[in-house]
């Protein structure tokens, strides 16, 4: 593959992953504005995943979406006045366990 191939295919990947991110940064702002007492819960990478932000409302429903770096994660949490938190240090919050053990005897 030679320079210009190399440099149009960095190019279209840019192209893609803005797409990506604004399609993110849309639905996550989506979730803050119909939920209240809305957290961030901060993923670190992985060698097999990105980093990845949790959003979890006051009861329990959350959304997660895989973010170009934590301090991204840092940055949206703190732009849109969210307490955010490592959730390797702290771990997740026992209402989004009940929400999501709701969620699952409700379609049983």
């Amino acid at each position: 593959m030679g320079w210009f191939s190399r440099r149009r295919h960095k190019a279209e990947a840019q192209a893609r992953t803005s797409e990506v991110e604004a399609a993110t940064i849309a639905h996550l702002e989506q979730f803050l504005a119909t939920r209240r007492g809305v957290e961030a819960f901060i993923e670190l990478p992985t060698t097999m995943a990105r980093a990845t932000l949790l959003l979890i409302a006051y009861d329990g429903e959350w959304t997660r979406r895989s973010v170009e770096s934590v301090e991204w994660a840092r940055k949206f949490a703190t732009k849109h006045g969210l307490p955010s938190y490592d959730a390797g240090v702290v771990g997740y919050p026992q209402r989004m366990r009940d929400y999501n053990a709701r969620q699952r005897s409700s379609r049983h």
